[in-house]
């Protein structure tokens, strides 16, 4: 069973290209208390902000609480950042690569992004996001037992992956298990409720089940 908007569904898979404006000056534990406390809303945009430019995966938890704040615009900077942190490998070499991985995934060059994403992966296994990338390209090449496979070793990895998650539910719809499908939509919900295409989604899934199990009666 396909689904329609498949292929904006994909984009949740990867980090958003949009540049992000260079974040005030802060230090790690002003910015987290910020999101912690009760700042105003510029104070958290300034927060999430220096996490996304400064931050690492010990402040992802934070982050992910900030996909609930009570400010559209601090959420979506919130998933802007958390973006930003995941594809940081710690690593120089791991990260030049991986944006060559990137771009050849952009210009559909699957086949290369596949052999530069497993050059990643081989240098930092540790590395999420690595193993993202190369799900997303097995995906979009069709190769859904090894997107799976990916994906299985990103939740390893990160569990807070919405990306992943959303993941895991569009190949479980091109393999027609739509009751799968639907759990991992609400799964990556469950993470960043912000997700409209995978809200929409489930929304499809959900009418299609209720439909099914009325036609069985």
């Amino acid at each position: 069973m396909r689904l329609a908007g498949a292929t904006a569904l994909a984009l949740l898979l990867v980090a958003p290209a949009a540049p992000v404006a260079h974040a005030e000056e802060l230090t790690r534990v002003e910015a987290l208390r910020a999101l912690a406390g009760t700042a105003d809303a510029d104070a958290r945009r300034r927060a999430v902000r220096w996490l996304g430019e400064q931050g690492a995966m010990a402040d992802v938890p934070a982050l992910v609480g900030a996909l609930r704040d009570a400010d559209a615009r601090v959420r979506a900077l919130a998933e802007k950042a958390i973006w930003q942190v995941w594809s940081r490998s710690g690593d120089a070499e791991a990260d030049r690569l991986f944006a060559i991985g990137v771009e050849q995934m952009q210009a559909r060059e699957g086949e290369a992004a596949i052999a530069t994403f497993t050059r990643v992966i081989t240098r930092r296994s540790e590395f999420a996001e690595g193993w993202n990338k190369r799900a997303t390209v097995y995906y979009l090449l069709g190769e859904y037992t090894k997107s799976l496979a990916d994906c299985d070793e990103v939740l390893k990895r990160n569990p807070y992956h919405f990306g992943a998650l959303s993941g895991y539910g569009m190949i479980y719809l091109q393999l027609d298990q739509p009751t799968r499908a639907l759990e991992y939509f609400e799964r990556a919900l469950a993470v960043n409720p912000n997700l409209s295409s995978v809200q929409e989604a489930a929304e499809r899934l959900k009418a299609l089940l209720i439909q099914r199990r009325k036609d069985t009666i």
